[in-house]
């Protein structure tokens, strides 16, 4: 991984995606969704500020567990942009997740207990089929067949 010196306060893109192994066409894409922001030269190239690599890691990782794209330019938003965050700044953000991770978890594992035996009966019934319908939920709003 290249080192860029200490003195060097702002990030070229190819510096940046070096640095956070990101694409360079994926932080332009963050860019576009409000997820990082850039400062642009007088030759019209982007400058990005080193808390950036923060930024990126963050949402990286964030995307890895499933958050959507929403909902981390939200958290990102809480972020102090007078000063780099810290800690306790990305310890907090994750707080605000850790239910909806925690929901996740709970409708995958009664996924993975019931998946056997759905694969079991090869029923794929639209009215029972834990799969297709947990729960019933489809018809709780809609009548007939809809899938």
């Amino acid at each position: 991984m290249p080192q860029i010196p200490e003195k060097i306060h702002e990030l070229t893109v190819g510096q940046l995606s070096a640095r956070s192994g990101a694409a360079v066409s994926a932080l332009h894409f963050y860019e576009s969704k409000g997820l990082i922001s850039s400062r642009r030269t007088s030759g019209n190239q982007r400058r990005f500020t080193r808390d950036t690599l923060r930024r990126v890691a963050f949402v990286r990782a964030a995307q890895r567990v499933g958050m959507p794209l929403d909902a981390i330019r939200e958290a990102l938003a809480r972020l102090p942009e007078e000063r780099t965050p810290t800690r306790e700044d990305w310890a907090q953000l994750s707080e605000l997740w850790r239910a909806e991770l925690d929901a996740r978890l709970e409708r995958l594992t009664r996924l993975r207990d019931q998946l056997s035996d759905c694969i079991g009966c090869g029923c794929l019934s639209l009215k029972s089929c834990a799969l297709s319908n947990p729960d019933d939920a489809i018809g709780a709003v809609i009548s007939g067949s809809r899938l």
